[in-house]
């Protein structure tokens, strides 16, 4: 269940409170800039998007040139980090195109510029897809990652890492069966890089954490977009980066995808799309969404309730007794 909402949650007063019940678990038609622009300050947990990529999708959504994508995204980073909560995140999708036979460096300037309106990039996770086709160039191979930067506002921001642990492995079913004394204390990098393990810490564990690699299939066929990224990548960072009854936002939402997620894992979502028929298409898959959970939260209900039923017992003509809840 949800939690809602309060006066008692940080940050959030008065005219915000109120503005909330009117933008969260809702999808906006329009430009992110102009949309989020009449959005509150610092009500956001999390924000997680993949915007057009330099020159890509010119059919959908015109294609921003190569040397104009820093000077096009700041202004949508500043409106993003002032909404965004003091202990938020945003995670970036995004991925730099080969131009003239070589990698863009638009990404790592975006960045760069993002370090100095203020953002600390934190960290960078790799989106390996790993059910990409094969093919062939003659002077690289082909794509098989993006990444996913994640830019806070302070060094202390929130982070679940329980809620992402993955099954240890069955490495440990052999190096775990025997171990060695220096297994037994903390061995230190022989590097001197400063690193070091107790091996003996995994003995009896299922779960561990993961790396910054998340290892995705793909998605585009059945979503009617042209750049469709899998619920599973949304879905991780939002289980990462906040609980249940927080505001994930998606300044780009394209066909709903991270608004679906958002949905599933019980918080609340924000969405903007300026494209038309992807915005359809958000609403059509976020209200079968809804339907799902409150189908499927009938059904709970009524499984819970069911001890406590009275029982009614009916005399049919024949003999014998009926039992109805």
């Amino acid at each position: 269940m949800m939690r809602f909402l309060t006066e008692q949650d940080p940050q959030l007063k008065g005219e915000t409170l109120r503005a909330l019940h009117d933008i969260t678990d809702k999808i906006f038609k329009g430009d992110c800039l102009e949309v989020v622009k009449t959005f509150p300050n610092s009500f956001v947990d999390l924000i997680v998007t993949s915007p057009p990529y330099a020159y890509n999708r010119k059919a959908t959504y015109g294609g921003i040139p190569v040397q104009r994508y820093v000077e096009w995204f700041l202004p949508i980073s500043e409106q993003l980090k002032r909404v965004l909560k003091s202990d938020g995140s945003f995670v970036l999708n995004i991925k730099e195109r080969v131009v003239n036979g070589e990698r863009g460096t638009y990404v790592y300037e975006l960045v760069m510029a993002m370090r100095k309106q203020g953002w600390l990039w934190t960290e960078e996770y790799m989106w390996h897809k790993k059910n990409t086709y094969p093919g062939k160039w003659p002077n690289r191979f082909r794509d098989l990652w993006e990444h996913c930067h994640q830019f806070t506002k302070s060094r202390k921001f929130r982070m679940y890492q329980d809620a992402v642990k993955v099954p240890i492995g069955r490495w440990a079913e052999k190096r775990l069966a025997k171990l060695s004394e220096t297994d037994m204390i903390r061995d230190e990098s022989r590097t001197k890089s400063g690193f070091g393990k107790n091996v003996s810490n995994w003995v009896g564990r299922d779960l561990v954490y993961p790396g910054n690699v998340l290892h995705l299939a793909t998605e585009s066929s059945n979503k009617n977009h042209s750049a469709t990224f899998p619920i599973d990548l949304p879905a991780w960072f939002i289980k990462l980066f906040t609980k249940k009854g927080d505001v994930v936002l998606d300044p780009f939402l394209g066909s709903g995808t991270t608004a679906v997620a958002a949905t599933r894992l019980g918080r609340h979502f924000i969405g903007v799309e300026l494209n038309d028929q992807y915005y359809r298409v958000a609403l059509e898959r976020i209200a079968k969404e809804q339907h799902r959970l409150a189908r499927s939260l009938s059904v709970s209900v009524d499984q819970l309730l069911e001890p406590f039923l009275p029982k009614v017992t009916l005399r049919v003509p024949g003999g014998f007794d009926k039992a109805l809840a």
